[in-house]
């Protein structure tokens, strides 16, 4: 039994819920958000609350309960608040700026690096911090994602791309033969 799938999600104020043909649609004061659901898991809203029960007793079905609720939830908290990561940018000479749709990058690379800002994601820029921010929890994390995949930590300088919570370990460099 999945204890995630049991729970019922309770929709705050000015957060609404329908579900049509398979696909639930979420409605909030930031926008709305839909997910197509399978036929492994049926759900139901009853005025404030979702419930997400399952449809058989296959695996895919167990799994798949758990995961929709799950997703549903990210959904309702996405319209409500949203969503946002953080990435900071360390090295000499590393730089990002912010122009329209687009940001520009110079991290050491004989080119500068753009890459477009999808639909439905906002960032800001300061200095050598970037927040990503959006309704979507999955867009913005694989945006970010994608961001860091650019110039991901250096484990014996620490340049590079890292989210503004994460811990990095430095590794030590090489000794310097005979220096005993």
């Amino acid at each position: 039994m999945s204890r995630i799938g049991k729970k019922p999600i309770v929709l705050p104020e000015g957060v609404s819920a329908t579900v049509t043909d398979r696909v639930i649609q979420v409605k909030g004061p930031k926008g709305t958000l839909e997910y197509n659901f399978g036929y492994e898991v049926d759900v139901k809203v009853d005025g404030t609350v979702v419930t997400v029960e399952k449809v058989g007793r296959t695996k895919l079905a167990t799994s798949l309960w758990g995961t929709t609720r799950a997703l549903i939830q990210n959904m309702v908290t996405g319209v409500k608040d949203g969503f946002s990561k953080k990435l900071e940018l360390y090295g000499v000479g590393y730089k990002m700026a912010l122009q329209g749709r687009k940001i520009t990058m110079s991290l050491g690379f004989s080119h500068p690096v753009e890459v477009k800002i999808p639909e439905g994601i906002e960032v800001k820029i300061e200095k050598e911090s970037m927040e990503i921010s959006g309704i979507d929890r999955q867009k913005v994390g694989q945006f970010a994602a994608d961001i860091r995949a650019l110039k991901p930590v250096e484990p014996y300088k620490g340049k590079g791309f890292r989210y503004s919570d994460e811990q990095v370990v430095k590794k030590e460099g090489k000794k310097a033969a005979g220096a005993e």
